[in-house]
């Protein structure tokens, strides 16, 4: 299974806020969580929106967790995501090369 860190809904009717949560792909919304890693109030003056606990993050992400759009773009206000954006980049251009390698070697043998 996927882990993915997703937000999940709290509050009242007309006035959300959400958890960061860390927890399987299948698992509903709202479900069962593995770990709490921030918080997220949108209602709130935009200086007080997001907590985020960046040691608890950054473990998830080592260990592959995927964030969600939402998370990912709040990771990114924060200055978290930079360093494993820059990181899957870097592994997606030595892949896309090597295919490339690959490619021209298959064409040269024909």
């Amino acid at each position: 299974m996927t882990v993915k860190l997703r937000l999940q809904r709290y509050g009242t009717k007309k006035r959300p806020y959400y958890r960061i949560v860390a927890t399987s792909s299948a698992v509903k919304r709202d479900g069962q969580f593995l770990d709490i890693v921030g918080l997220y109030h949108p209602l709130v003056k935009e200086g007080e929106q997001v907590r985020l606990e960046k040691e608890k993050i950054d473990t998830w992400l080592k260990k592959g967790a995927q964030p969600s759009d939402t998370v990912r773009s709040l990771l990114s206000k924060a200055g978290i995501w930079k360093p494993f954006a820059e990181a899957k980049a870097l592994k997606d251009g030595a892949r896309q090369k090597k295919a490339n390698e690959k490619a021209k070697a298959k064409r040269a043998a024909k």
